[in-house]
């Protein structure tokens, strides 16, 4: 079986964490510390608080960003649910707005539609590892005196006009799941360039606590904190952090990599005229976190029925991105929501393996499959793979 994607963990990511758990501090303390420095260095940002996941990283921006009951927030349908559901847990409601076609990211055309006087913010996925167009939302942020935060969970080593995302706008959140291009098992981050958010977001994330564990463990003075307001146990632990250094000494060269990856692809597919591959323009540079294949409705097969065909190849994908408004949790609450852009794209679209290493024989293997089961005829392709 080919899984669709898998971490890129080696010894020495292992002997990080043995070395941390036999060190005695495994909890927040300096490797924490060290890997917020390091990731606050690699994005060109001023400062990076680690917390337990993206979805943890998303709330406590919303927080900060002082959007509670009754505020909206827009943000894509096309996004993992926890993209939506971060705008519930402070009281706000989500408002779904429609993607591009070709990118998989907001539309500002349609996002300035649906700002009213209710709006405090915009919730900006960079998709798939391809970064949304970052000024054209902090211009309509600037126009109606909106927050905008970057759910860049899928973004980490992905760069926007020459900078890395992580640095663009005052609050960015991250992911290290597994199925990201750095993983610390579980994991987030959150960074910024305002010192008020950084020492807010260091209190919330470890219960309000004015005087963290490790300031306190170095300390030759006895000292007593105090808990300055109520906030929560988002905290990352050491032996995570210590992996997440490792991950992150090797994200440029994951990246470089996955690249090669997506560009085999591109090329082996160029071809078919009944599918629509990832476009990056310029000033755009992606990860390739994920690689999704669009299919027209003149394709002769199915996705469903690629998908179970490919699947029964020992080939494993996925469905198209998520939309959030047509899941159950969503349906319930929010009612006679029309995305067909967004809808479309979740229905026809198969994201196929990508990670790193992959075998020249796995690359090789999918591309044929692929192109056996989607154009059959085409014997030229078949022959070169």
């Amino acid at each position: 079986m080919i899984p669709i994607a898998k971490p890129y963990l080696t010894e020495e990511e292992a002997q990080a964490a043995y070395d941390t758990i036999l060190s005695g501090w495994i909890t927040q303390g300096p490797k924490v510390k060290e890997f917020e420095e390091l990731f606050a260095g690699y994005t060109g940002a001023k400062y990076a608080i680690a917390v337990s996941n993206c979805t943890t990283a998303l709330h406590l921006s919303m927080i900060v960003s002082g959007i509670g009951p009754g505020d909206e927030v827009i943000c894509p349908s096309m996004s993992y649910i926890a993209t939506a559901n971060s705008i519930k847990y402070v009281g706000a409601i989500p408002v779904f707005a429609e993607v591009q076609p070709l990118n998989y990211n907001l539309d500002p055309e349609d996002v300035e539609k649906r700002i009213t006087t209710k709006t405090k913010a915009i919730l900006l996925v960079h998709q798939i590892g391809m970064p949304a167009d970052i000024d054209a939302f902090k211009k309509l942020c600037d126009k109606y005196d909106l927050k905008l935060i970057e759910d860049a969970a899928c973004a980490a080593g992905s760069a926007y006009k020459g900078k890395k995302i992580g640095s663009h706008s005052e609050l960015v959140c991250f992911s290290f799941h597994p199925r990201k291009v750095i993983s610390t098992g579980d994991g987030g981050m959150i960074t910024t360039n305002r010192k008020d958010y950084y020492n807010r977001l260091k209190l919330l994330r470890q219960h309000g606590m004015s005087v963290n564990d490790r300031v306190r463990h170095v300390s030759d003075k006895v000292i007593f904190e105090d808990h300055l307001e109520v906030g929560y146990n988002y905290r990352m632990t050491d032996i995570q952090a210590a992996v997440g250094i490792k991950q992150l000494e090797k994200l440029d060269w994951i990246v470089e990599e996955r690249r090669k990856i997506g560009a085999i692809y591109n090329e082996a597919f160029k071809n078919i005229e009944f599918i629509n591959l990832p476009i990056e323009k310029e000033g755009y540079f992606s990860n390739n976190q994920s690689y999704s294949v669009y299919l027209k409705e003149s394709c002769p097969i199915d996705r469903n029925d690629l998908m179970q065909k490919l699947l029964d190849e020992g080939i494993a994908t996925r469905r198209g991105i998520m939309t959030t408004h047509r899941e159950t949790a969503y349906k319930k609450i929010q009612k006679d929501i029309n995305l067909p852009v967004s809808e479309d794209l979740q229905d026809r679209s198969i994201i196929l393996p990508l990670y790193v290493p992959m075998k020249d024989f796995e690359i090789k293997y999918i591309i044929r499959s692929f192109i056996e089961l989607i154009q059959p005829a085409n014997v030229g392709m078949e022959s070169h793979y």
